[in-house]
């Protein structure tokens, strides 16, 4: 089994667990050869991340916390979820709609929310999840039930998309899990890296064959050597939820750019990263199926593919002017200092959120909606739509 370049800094895994990613990285090599030898990358994390029973979130080790690769936003604080409440209720009482969450994750930020509207006296009559992991479904299940068991009823759990939605559409941290292609440039032309098997899983390039991914390259740097990822899944699944909207708001929750600075010439080698028991690298190939593989987002991209299907742009701006704009800072203030052991740990937490070095500029917050008139909250300062 491959390892990164600082192989030495990342932990062992347990014997089953690499007898789980030996499974997995067995099915990808015959996935390649039924292909012809050759997939492409956007293939190939469909399958480290998503191929039944043993893609990274289909199986079932932990994904969130300190026992698992990675923490999100309503891991690090429970003031996330319960400021994007403030928008939410917002939102949910404009439209008389429901709330739709895209991939729940342990379903803390479902609870969080839930006790948060309720106390708002904005209940949505639905609180809907879209989960493809039956594994992450039980857990959200469980983590709703111990949190807010009087709100489980509302909560139900759906395996694809609604005809039709009316209130509101959540995606933290979805379009960033989402398959990217990898393009590189050699000497003008651009081409698909993809994946290939020889002793091991291997790039190789190939002509671009797809008119949609050959239209995406027409906005990139025309630089020999330029590598960077394309992400058409995100595209997709941003025209689905417009066409899907009836009337109401979609926000996307992520780390990414604006088009001109996602791939500005100096952002030569992509974006793509990959994360295993919180540490850090850039070798996809490594432990297939026990490791978190993501690339950023170019919100240009989502928004463009939600302006063509009729939506209309709400607002764009960073998760620290979002949270603020919401009033982050009114609920930390709720909890009185001398309580140390409640005040300084949310101090901390809030801190991570809203720092320009930690999540506070990197995540961005899009709103993209229709019929919904009034200016949102959320947006109302820190507007980046210059960016776009």
């Amino acid at each position: 089994m491959r390892r990164p370049r600082d192989a030495a800094s990342l932990p062992e895994p347990l014997p089953s667990a690499r007898a789980h990613s030996e499974r997995l990285v067995e099915a990808i090599r015959e996935k390649i050869a039924a292909a012809g030898g050759w997939i492409s990358f956007a293939r190939y994390l469909e399958l480290a991340l998503y191929a039944p029973g043993l893609g990274y979130y289909s199986a079932g080790a932990a994904k969130l916390g300190a026992a698992g690769d990675f923490v999100t936003a309503p891991e690090i604080s429970p003031l996330f979820a319960r400021t994007l409440a403030r928008q939410a209720a917002e939102i949910v009482a404009a439209t008389d709609g429901s709330l739709l969450e895209l991939g729940a994750g342990s379903g803390r930020l479902a609870a969080e929310l839930l006790l948060a509207l309720e106390a708002l006296e904005v209940l949505p009559e639905r609180y809907a999840i879209l989960e493809v992991s039956a594994d992450l479904r039980e857990r959200q299940e469980q983590h709703i039930e111990q949190a807010a068991p009087h709100l489980l009823q509302r909560v139900c759990w759906l395996s694809e998309l609604p005809g039709r939605w009316r209130g509101l559409v959540l995606a933290n941290e979805v379009l960033d899990a989402l398959p990217v292609h990898l393009v590189v440039n050699e000497e003008g032309e651009w081409r698909e890296r993809g994946v290939t098997w020889a002793d091991g899983l291997r790039w190789l390039d190939a002509d671009v064959v797809s008119s949609e991914l050959a239209a995406a390259t027409e906005h990139l740097p025309n630089e020999p050597g330029y590598l960077t990822e394309v992400s058409l899944a995100g595209r997709r699944l941003t025209a689905t939820l417009a066409q899907m909207l009836e009337t109401g708001t979609l926000i996307c929750i992520d780390y990414g750019f604006g088009r001109r600075e996602y791939y500005h010439p100096q952002r030569s080698t992509g974006t793509l990263m990959c994360h295993y028991r919180h540490h850090a690298h850039d070798d996809p190939f490594f432990l297939p199926g026990l490791q978190d593989i993501t690339a950023h987002v170019d919100f240009t991209a989502v928004a463009e593919a939600a302006l063509d299907h009729g939506l209309a742009l709400q607002g764009y701006t960073t998760q620290a002017h979002f949270l603020l704009n919401c009033g982050i800072t009114d609920l930390m203030q709720a909890v009185p200092a001398e309580d140390a052991a409640t005040y300084l740990p949310m101090v901390a937490g809030v801190q991570k959120l809203l720092s320009p070095s930690e999540m506070g500029e990197l995540f961005k917050v899009i709103a993209l909606g229709r019929g919904v008139a009034d200016p949102l909250t959320g947006f109302r300062a820190g507007d980046l739509s210059r960016l776009l």
